[in-house]
């Protein structure tokens, strides 16, 4: 396997924090020419990075350490009662793998969700060189899941197959279906995908206690956190 000693790193200029008002924020590359095989890209989930596009990245701010990655515990995961409501809230839904999601139909949804539920970030507006760059530029291990009802596209997962677990890169959704909670719905069912692949965790990204955004994320219990002395299971 690759080593980390091997690696390039590029840091970005101090920016605007997206997440917690009045913070600067930096960001740590991985150099995107750098060839990483799925053991390594395992490997550098484990350790804190993600992906987004042709880029793996993660926070490098140096006075702030609120970003924290967190994954699900699959095989302990127990779904409670709000959980089941919007399973079977949604129980018509058809999940299906798909080798692209290219088509006019995915971006269309995908700018509908950006600009009615993103309008406050920096991803705002959506444009077609930020959905090309962001979600169709794909590893090998990648799986793009689309959601439909009745032939209709409501939904699009992105996630990662690692080693010993799926990444959730991106979910986008139909921003007027309000009340099936389809966010709620693509994490549910990503757990249970990686349940059936027989992969321990679901890598949710970065979790920051204090961004109310965030706050989902700590639902999907039991969930660990990374720290500085390793993974540890949040209270």
């Amino acid at each position: 396997m690759t080593s980390l000693k091997d690696l390039k790193l590029y840091t970005t200029a101090e920016h605007d924090c997206s997440y917690l008002p009045g913070q600067r924020a930096k960001t740590l590359f991985i150099d995107p020419e750098f060839e990483i095989d799925n053991e390594f890209h395992t490997r550098l989930n484990e350790i804190g990075f993600r992906r987004s596009g042709a880029h793996i990245y993660r926070p490098h701010c140096d006075q702030c350490s609120a970003c924290t990655p967190c994954r699900v515990l699959v095989n302990e995961f127990k779904a409670g009662r709000r959980f089941r409501r919007v399973m079977k809230k949604n129980q018509d839904l058809q999940v299906s793998p798909v080798q692209s999601i290219g088509k006019e139909e995915h971006y269309l949804l995908y700018k509908r969700y950006i600009n009615t539920r993103h309008r406050d970030g920096d991803m705002f507006p959506a444009s077609q060189d930020q959905y090309h760059s962001f979600l169709l530029t794909a590893r090998k291990d990648t799986l793009f899941l689309e959601v439909r009802s009745e032939g209709e596209l409501l939904a699009v997962m992105i996630c990662d197959r690692l080693l010993n677990g799926l990444s959730a890169v991106f979910t986008f959704y139909d921003p007027d279906q309000a009340e099936r909670s389809l966010g709620t719905f693509a994490i549910l069912w990503q757990i249970e995908v990686a349940r059936r692949l027989k992969l321990a965790y679901l890598y949710l990204g970065y979790w920051i206690k204090d961004c109310q955004k965030m706050n989902y994320k700590t639902q999907y219990r039991p969930i660990e956190i990374l720290q500085s002395d390793g993974w540890t299971r949040y209270p």
